[in-house]
């Protein structure tokens, strides 16, 4: 049964805000039809009040690992990027979309006459199968999952009553957001739901951009669908008036809030150019619908586009540098580039993957991984690969991640590390078996250590920084490698532990992992 948080003598004030609550959507209700869910009001539309939410439930400290997805009606043409729909209508673009147009016109004719939206029949999505998704996402060792559910091109991949542009009414025909959740969530993982839309409102007119910066994904033409006023393309290609365009992003996100409660809502650059008090509402909704339904939520965004105290901050393709002193998330690819399917996609190895993603957890981090299917909704046997290979290191060594907390210092070692795209480091760094990572049993009872490599055979390995915060140096009971809970020959003097590297026939090639028991 949910519970509601409000005391009775807040009722009269709550009965208040509730009421002036239904008056702020008031326009939200004329433009879009939809009504959003009014809850019990623990938290007010403000910094102050949403700050007491707190960043991140304990749950997503120890999930550790997530996957999502790029996949809508850019999957169809599958051509360089996801970005697709932007970078067909704009002539040699300087950038990663360059060819786009070109490319477009040669493959489907003039973009006067094949627009964005011709796509979406062609996004059938007949393989599609929620079960198996999940089934996948889990043996991976996922312990949550979820879609993109709106991405900067303005498609909905849930069955919407505010965006008639969605995979429920068109393309796919289903509605892709609530048949995965509910298999999720019949596997007992959690959810997210991630939105990019944003940057999808025109806050252009013919070429002029806003400010210091072109804050409009469609190029406005009036000779493209882009400038339609055609009810439903004007939706797709956020042709409205910026008033309008924020009143329907807020509800965008409400309703996949009222309809489907994911357990995280995430949020992907251009959160910033939402006006502050709409990224308010949107905060308050989600905490006060969590509170309702007795459900820890989450709300990731990257830069600082919310405060710290509310958000969990997500640092795209990369990582942190140095161990921070709260839970943070990357959002990173399977593939060497680029987010959804595209034609000849490469992707990175699994030993590459995992070191990487262990540097992130050694970090008080969080990985968010995604993948590419077709636009038939077929996982390529390359993505199947590296997630059976993910699947399998997790199952083997995932003692040491799930449920796991920083040590004293997040690890140390000899990689060249480089800077990344999005800030912090790289999420492509070469890691060695001298490069040396940490996590600690959420007792504190166990270190265990990880060597980003195979070390050779017989070698002995000295390893360092095993004291408290305090400095206080450990106690050791015992060592063992966790491949299988054999016990390691070892001593440790001034402060350095010293431990056989197991016989080659035994180690993994993607990371040897200690286990030092203290007492």
């Amino acid at each position: 049964m949910n519970r509601t948080r409000v005391s009775a003598f807040a009722a009269p004030v709550a009965a208040l805000l509730f009421s002036g609550m239904i008056c702020l959507h008031t326009h939200a209700d004329e433009t879009n039809g939809f009504r959003p869910n009014q809850y019990p009001p623990v938290y007010t539309p403000d910094w102050e009040s949403l700050s007491k939410h707190g960043s991140a439930p304990e749950w997503l400290n120890d999930a550790k690992l997530g996957i999502y997805f790029h996949w809508g009606p850019y999957s169809v043409p599958a051509y360089r990027t996801e970005w697709y729909p932007r970078w067909m209508h704009i002539a040699k673009p300087a950038n990663w979309g360059a060819g786009t147009m070109e490319y477009h016109e040669e493959n489907y004719g003039p973009i006067e006459e094949f627009g964005y939206h011709h796509f979406i029949p062609m996004f059938t999505a007949e393989h599609f199968d929620a079960d198996k998704w999940a089934d996948l996402f889990q043996s991976a060792g996922a312990r949550f999952a979820g879609p993109v559910a709106q991405h900067h091109d303005g498609f909905s991949m849930w069955d919407s009553n505010v965006n008639p542009n969605n995979a429920a009414a068109e393309g796919p025909k289903r509605d892709i957001t609530g048949e995965l959740l509910a298999a999720l969530r019949d596997r007992g993982m959690k959810t997210i739901t991630t939105f990019h839309h944003s940057f999808t409102g025109q806050r252009q007119r013919d070429g002029q951009p806003k400010g210091e910066r072109a804050l409009s994904y469609y190029r406005y033409d009036k000779d493209l669908f882009t400038s339609s006023e055609d009810p439903k393309l004007r939706k797709l290609y956020g042709n409205m008036p910026e008033e309008e365009f924020n009143e329907y992003w807020l509800s965008l996100v409400q309703e996949v809030v009222d309809k489907y409660s994911p357990d995280m809502i995430w949020f992907d650059s251009w959160l910033d150019v939402i006006p502050e008090d709409y990224r308010q509402r949107m905060a308050a909704h989600h905490f006060n619908a969590g509170e309702h339904r007795d459900q820890e939520v989450a709300l990731i965004c990257k830069q600082q586009d919310m405060p710290d105290d509310l958000r969990v901050l997500d640092i795209e393709q990369g990582g942190m540098k140095d161990m921070p002193d709260r839970l943070w998330m990357t959002d990173v690819t399977l593939s060497s580039s680029g987010w959804c399917y595209v034609q000849n996609q490469k992707y990175k190895p699994v030993d590459l993957l995992v070191r990487n993603m262990i540097d992130v957890w050694s970090k008080r981090g969080v990985v968010l991984l995604n993948i590419s299917p077709r636009a038939d909704g077929v996982i390529p046997d390359e993505q199947l690969d590296r997630l059976e290979g993910l699947g399998a290191w997790m199952k083997k060594y995932g003692e040491a991640i799930y449920g796991t907390r920083a040590h004293t210092i997040f690890g140390y070692g000899e990689a060249a590390i480089r800077d990344g795209s999005h800030g912090g480091q790289a999420a492509t760094i070469k890691y060695s078996e001298k490069d040396v990572r940490f996590t600690r049993s959420a007792d504190g009872m166990t270190i265990n250590v990880f060597l980003l490599g195979q070390p050779k055979d017989g070698s002995q390995i000295a390893i360092k920084h095993l004291a408290n915060s305090e400095g206080v140096q450990p106690v050791i009971d015992e060592v063992s490698y966790l491949g299988d809970g054999s016990q390691c020959d070892w001593t440790f003097e001034n402060d350095v532990l010293s431990v056989a590297a197991p016989p080659a026939t035994d180690a993994n090639e993607i990371a040897t992992v200690f286990q030092v028991k203290l007492q």
